[in-house]
């Protein structure tokens, strides 16, 4: 992989969990020169917060881990070290949630600050909660390294839940879609539950008691105030990373006009086909950053200024003020007037 790989608007996660996989390769004899070669970072930037690096600046020294590293427990160690309070706000957010309930929706809501490696999901069941992993092999890294990620992100996860709840809460069962390797005996040994190979899908399931358990950080005001923090955050990782990111920020130079398709990939020096081929690629849409656009700038004029609800839904372009309610509502989940109480 080539250090210039990264974008420049890709480049906007802290290097902790770099800098956590350096540590490990290192108590293995592995220089952090040798660990990092090829991904455009260098061993004085891994301990400085004001650097940003990128998903695929990540990647690559998981790459560096698997081609160099004889050890298998090397994943497993990297994500049991990152606990949550590593990840800022996001950690913070999760740790100060009201319930394990909270904990999981919110998991999934923020996870574009964690410096995202997989997507994932979770679902509420009667007896369990699970957390699945949908794209854990369609990313375009080796499959080795998809599996050093996927190992990686099961022990994140059981150490955050551990983190939030204060004690242990295991899994019941976690599964992978692929067959067992030889070193899955480890699996168990840091996941603290039975492991199940040859599965149709990735999931760690969980029994569903524990959901309404009280995390022993939970807070009420410090938990608002925080996602409230990290809502804002997801909107500036929005204008900053990738295709979507560029689109973001041609529709937020003019706002109110709203462009359309054409006209957007026009400024990106793209056909509108190849803009929708790329954006989809990205797991987003044309329609779907409008949307976003719209509702972030209508959320900053109700909270910020005095502008009646019909002015403001003319500047995000609705010409019935009905229809920008319907459509806060489904963004939101709020009206107008409730968005302007949270200021």
């Amino acid at each position: 992989m080539s250090s210039k790989f990264p974008l420049s608007n890709e480049r906007i996660y802290a290097p902790y969990k770099i800098a956590a996989l350096v540590d490990v390769l290192a108590e293995q004899g592995i220089a952090p020169e040798d660990s990092l070669e090829g991904s455009g970072v260098a061993p004085a930037q891994i301990y400085d917060a004001s650097v940003m690096t990128s998903v695929r600046q990540y990647a690559a020294v998981c790459a560096n881990a698997v081609a160099m590293s004889e050890d298998p427990r090397t994943p497993f160690r990297t994500g049991a070290r990152l606990h949550l309070a590593a990840y800022g706000m996001y950690g913070y957010a999760l740790m100060s949630c009201l319930s394990l309930r909270d904990y999981f929706r919110l998991g999934v809501k923020y996870h574009r600050l964690a410096t995202p490696t997989l997507t994932i999901e979770w679902h509420e069941h009667p007896a369990t909660s699970v957390w699945t992993f949908p794209d854990a092999f369609s990313s375009p890294f080796a499959h080795d390294v998809q599996q050093f990620l996927l190992e990686q992100q099961y022990t994140q996860h059981v150490t955050h839940l551990q983190d939030v709840a204060g004690r242990s809460c295991p899994p019941v069962l976690a599964r992978f879609s692929y067959p067992a390797p030889p070193h899955a005996s480890i699996y168990s040994e840091y996941l603290n539950c039975p492991c199940e190979f040859g599965a149709d899908e990735c999931q760690l399931i969980y029994d569903s008691a524990i959901l309404d358990i009280k995390p022993h950080l939970a807070d009420r005001h410090s938990a608002a105030l925080l996602q409230e923090t990290c809502d804002r955050l997801i909107g500036q990782a929005k204008t900053s990373t990738g295709v979507a990111g560029e689109v973001y920020q041609v529709l937020m130079r003019k706002p109110g006009e709203f462009p359309g398709m054409e006209t957007v990939a026009a400024a990106l020096q793209m056909t509108s086909r190849t803009l929708r081929r790329r954006l989809e690629a990205e797991g987003t849409s044309f329609v779907a950053i409008v949307d976003d656009v719209r509702c972030s700038l209508a959320t900053e004029y109700l909270k910020t200024t005095k502008l009646s609800t019909d002015d403001v839904a003319m500047l995000v372009g609705f010409t019935d003020t009905a229809n920008f309610r319907r459509a806060l509502k489904r963004w939101t989940g709020k009206g107008p007037a409730e968005i302007r109480e949270q200021q």
